[in-house]
């Protein structure tokens, strides 16, 4: 057999690429799925989420959400409640210097020479580690950009930073997975608006460099080939912030603390990501007494004495050092603290839903045309969008207004004004951050301890870690037995009632 021949044989099922060719049958309609002889409805035998880069898959529940540590400064914001969670992915360790210096190559490459303000934009800022009566040069100078701190937390990113860095790793994850499955080829060249964007190519405005397994289109009208569709379940939900109840869930760690074999009962609550009131390794043996967190112990204290470094870092210590909480998440207390996606209010945590509680929803809407297409994407390749309208809100019952940040804050009720700058810290650009930092005191490790700063503002003991939504079941791989609900298999010797 020819070598052409051959590699055409080998290449016809690649090519139908990732639609399915199975030939269910609807059980509405009884018409067959992905046959072009019948209109080619194409169902994706869908064989759940992947773990995307970076990712450890926290499965949801209920927990006590607030304060396991006393309220010293008697604010009363954080009272204990429970709460909710769905299933999510975190990511293992906090975004380190060399992730955040891949982002910014990138960054330059693509929109340096155009769009130097972008890039500017995205830029940490090193003068963070400044310090009146201290000499941190050293740290201005080297800790961004030495490969020594390669793998350190970032520091200097606000949480605009934050947030568009988790959109950039969106996509280029999702471009990744496009270029793996043969449907797009590698283009370094991409400049300005030509670069990939999932939702650009969702919605058919990028074409990028086609690859050499395209996906075959099942449409008998259609032109042979088509994009990849959300429908195809290929690519992955968007990284983003973690909510302050994922943040504080993946922190605690409960899991570990669930009888085995589970049963829905757990019975002490934790000040810190690990069982106990102390700061040190508690069992005996090699790591007995070890320090299980980057934090300050005291005043003039980073890390101990020559000899034997009790913590073995002097500011920052590598986002894999420590160990790991019983989700396998590292430094969820100590080392930097991290943002999370909501806006502070301190009466959150008493009106805040139970079920996902968050604030800071802005509800947003693609800018159409006259037709009711989205307008051509922005001059950085981005989808256009604006704020919904309270017109477009007036006659829903879950919502009426596309700004809810202030929804029920207790403005209301209390006649607080919050005028930032004149009788408040507070307004809807700050947000929360949580976790203790390498300067910070055991207090703040707590979990469920809060803290608020401008979004535009950065320091030098805050970083950030992204999430990812999960999709569907919220335990596990559907295929292999994790499908949502409980699933109870038919009792063997019963009979169908006739009809």
């Amino acid at each position: 057999m020819k070598l052409s021949k051959l590699y055409l044989l080998l290449a016809l099922p690649i090519m139908a690429g990732i639609s399915s060719c199975s030939k269910e049958k609807s059980s509405v309609t009884g018409w067959d799925y992905n046959d072009p002889k019948n209109g080619g409805f194409e169902v994706t035998k869908y064989q759940g989420q992947e773990t995307g880069p970076g990712l450890v898959y926290i499965q949801g529940g209920t927990f006590v959400m607030g304060n396991t540590e006393q309220d010293v400064m008697y604010e009363y914001h954080n009272v204990p409640r429970r709460a909710t969670v769905s299933s999510y992915y975190m990511d293992e360790t906090e975004i380190a210097n060399v992730h955040y210096r891949e982002y910014l190559y990138w960054m330059v490459r693509v929109f340096g020479n155009d769009f130097p303000d972008v890039v500017k934009k995205a830029l940490p800022d090193t003068l963070v580690w400044r310090d009146e009566l201290a000499y941190n040069e050293p740290y201005v100078e080297y800790y961004f950009r030495h490969p020594a701190y390669d793998f350190y937390p970032v520091v200097g990113v606000n949480w605009l930073q934050a947030n568009d860095f988790a959109s950039w790793r969106s996509d280029r994850v999702n471009e990744r997975i496009l270029v793996d499955k043969g449907v797009l080829a590698e283009n370094p060249s991409q400049v300005g608006s030509d670069n990939f964007n999932t939702e650009s190519y969702l919605i058919g405005q990028y074409e990028g460099a086609a690859g050499k397994r395209p996906v075959k289109d099942l449409n008998p009208n259609g032109t042979g080939t088509r994009h990849v569709r959300l429908e195809d379940g290929i690519m992955l939900p968007k990284y983003r912030l973690p909510t302050e109840a994922e943040w504080e869930y993946a922190a605690l760690g409960l899991i570990g603390n669930q009888p085995n074999g589970g049963e829905e009962r757990i019975t002490d609550r934790r000040i810190y990501p690990w069982n106990g009131t102390s700061t040190r390794y508690p069992k005996s043996g090699m790591w007995q007494g070890e320090f299980l967190a980057n934090f300050k112990r005291g005043r003039g204290d980073n890390m101990g004495v020559a000899g034997k470094l009790n913590d073995n870092a002097d500011v920052t210590a590598p986002v894999k050092s420590y160990m790991p909480n019983d989700f396998g998440l590292y430094n969820m207390a100590g080392n930097v603290n991290e943002w999370v996606l909501d806006v502070y209010r301190p009466m959150t945590t008493i009106d805040a839903d139970d079920f996902r509680t968050f604030r800071g929803n802005v509800f947003m809407t693609k800018v159409l045309d006259a037709d009711g297409n989205p307008v051509e994407k922005d001059s950085l390749g981005h989808i256009q969008y604006r704020e919904v309208t309270q017109e477009e809100s007036a006659n829903r019952r879950n919502y009426r207004r596309g700004d809810v940040r202030n929804f029920e804050d207790g403005d209301e009720v209390s006649n607080v004004d919050y005028k930032f700058g004149q009788s408040s810290l507070i307004d809807d650009n700050v947000r929360v951050y949580k976790g203790g930092s390498w300067k910070d005191r055991a207090y703040f490790l707590s979990p469920g301890n809060r803290r608020y700063l401008d979004q535009t503002l950065s320091t030098d003991d805050l970083g950030f870690r992204c999430a990812m939504d999960r999709v569907g079941s919220p335990s596990g791989n559907y295929m292999k037995g994790g499908k949502g609900g409980n699933n109870f298999p038919k009792e063997k010797g019963k009979r169908k009632m006739k009809g």
